[in-house]
């Protein structure tokens, strides 16, 4: 393979191309076969992706064990493992691959994955577990029906109830599982909130209003995440507002390939949201998966949609949104209660949002608290991680996030993903979780 220089001298960031999925070329079985053996190729003499998630040593095992050592002696089916053992995390397009546009090779491998998820997606659908294990707001809906919720979560607590998830869905018994709250954080909030009486207004470019996306883990399985987000963002002044109608913002479908799904999403979500920016509010979510999702994969699915890219422009990190405020000098820093030596692991799907390091940059600001922050990826990456088909590779990525927390010696463990911080923390000698937003909520005293 020619050497190249990397995106031969340009400057410029990376760049991803939108994604043609409504055109039929995209599920093309002749032409997507002919884009993985050219990417295939491409990373098989690079490798430098080994380490990241267990595509790549699936990809890479498989060539080596092969009599030439070269791709083309790779049993095509090999490729389907590859392909599911992507969760789209991005986490090689934005930090590793040196072959990503602009650069000639035009290396984008995670929307690769995505167009084979699609494409079998389309011609064959999915397991029925699967699917269940994707649909996160249907199945809030029905395990947090009250009565069933409780039901739900002593059946999820016990060995033999774990044994039939484990048979019928393809949950490992090991995997961390999610409480159901019967009592939503839409509920407990409320719709038409009053604005703080000590409303700070317009700073840094942002409103100091924004309207509260609260996700379905954060409104269906930790709805105290949402409440201690609204009283952060209170304290500070910032009026906080909540959708009138919500549903999945379709990451879960988007992993399985489901993009039609993620289409119907869109159409509930994306105009309750313009709306909302177009009334002058900002926009920001507890979940880093979630923010992606409105700020990266639907503007690349819909390139031409105006809401869309109204939608992506308003959405922030929701502690991006604080340093903001904070060089503007609209941030209240009178915290009460120091917070110790904390182990913070940063989300993948917060790193690729390019923004910095907000969290850590928040949680340094309180006095008497040391961080340890713990950039690698924890092995959840939405339904992989809790899959029996991918429980050991799963955990085998954790070990060195669980390895580095452990050494920490912290007194508290947080991460903005609570799934991956269940991951982590699943495997400490003692469950020190807690949300960034718990920890800043206690820091401020509120």
């Amino acid at each position: 393979m020619a050497d190249k220089p990397h995106r031969e001298g340009s400057l410029e960031a990376a760049k991803r191309h939108p994604l043609d999925w409504q055109s039929e070329a995209f599920y093309d079985p002749t032409a997507l076969d002919a884009e993985l053996e050219r990417v295939f190729e491409i990373c098989h003499g690079c490798r430098r992706c080994f380490s990241l998630c267990n595509a790549f040593p699936t990809l890479f095992d498989a060539i080596d064990a092969t009599d030439s050592g070269e791709l083309e002696g790779v049993p095509k089916p090999v490729y389907w493992e590859v392909v599911d053992h992507c969760y789209l995390c991005d986490l090689c397009f934005m930090t590793k691959c040196p072959y990503v546009p602009p650069h000639p090779w035009n290396v984008d491998f995670p929307h690769l994955m995505l167009r084979a998820k699609a494409k079998r997606f389309r011609d064959a659908g999915a397991p029925l577990r699967d699917r269940v294990l994707a649909a996160t707001d249907a199945v809030g809906n029905l395990a947090g029906i009250p009565v069933v919720a409780e039901v739900v979560n002593a059946v999820n607590s016990t060995a033999i109830g774990r044994a039939a998830l484990q048979a019928t869905l393809g949950v490992a018994r090991d995997a961390p599982l999610p409480r159901y709250e019967s009592k939503t954080a839409r509920q407990r909030l409320g719709q038409e909130r009053p604005a703080p009486a000590t409303a700070t207004g317009e700073a840094g470019g942002t409103s100091g209003r924004v309207v509260l996306f609260t996700t379905c883990y954060g409104n269906r399985n930790l709805p105290s995440m949402c409440e201690d987000l609204v009283a952060v963002y209170e304290h500070n002044g910032i009026e906080v507002q909540l959708a009138g109608r919500e549903t999945c913002c379709g990451m879960p479908r988007l992993e399985l390939g489901d993009l039609q799904s993620v289409a119907r999403a869109r159409e509930v979500n994306v105009p309750e949201l313009a709306a909302w920016v177009r009334k002058g509010y900002d926009i920001v979510a507890p979940i880093p998966s979630c923010v992606l999702m409105f700020r990266q994969e639907l503007p690349l699915m819909f390139p031409d949609d105006a809401e869309v890219r109204l939608v992506a422009d308003a959405f922030r990190d929701p502690f991006e949104y604080l340093v903001l405020r904070q060089k503007a000098g609209k941030l209240r820093m009178d915290f009460s209660t120091a917070l110790g030596k904390v182990a913070y692991h940063v989300p993948c799907h917060q790193r690729v949002q390019n923004v910095g390091p907000k969290t850590r940059e928040v949680l340094e600001w309180i006095p008497g608290t040391e961080l340890l922050s713990v950039e690698r990826c924890s092995g959840h990456d939405g339904t992989y991680g809790v899959k029996q088909r991918f429980r050991a590779a799963s955990l085998k990525i954790a070990a060195p996030v669980v390895n580095r927390v452990k050494d920490a010696d912290a007194v508290a463990f947080t991460s903005d993903c609570p799934m991956a911080g269940a991951q982590i923390a699943g495997q400490l000698p003692e469950d020190n979780y807690a949300h960034p937003f718990t920890l800043l909520r206690r820091a401020y005293g509120i």
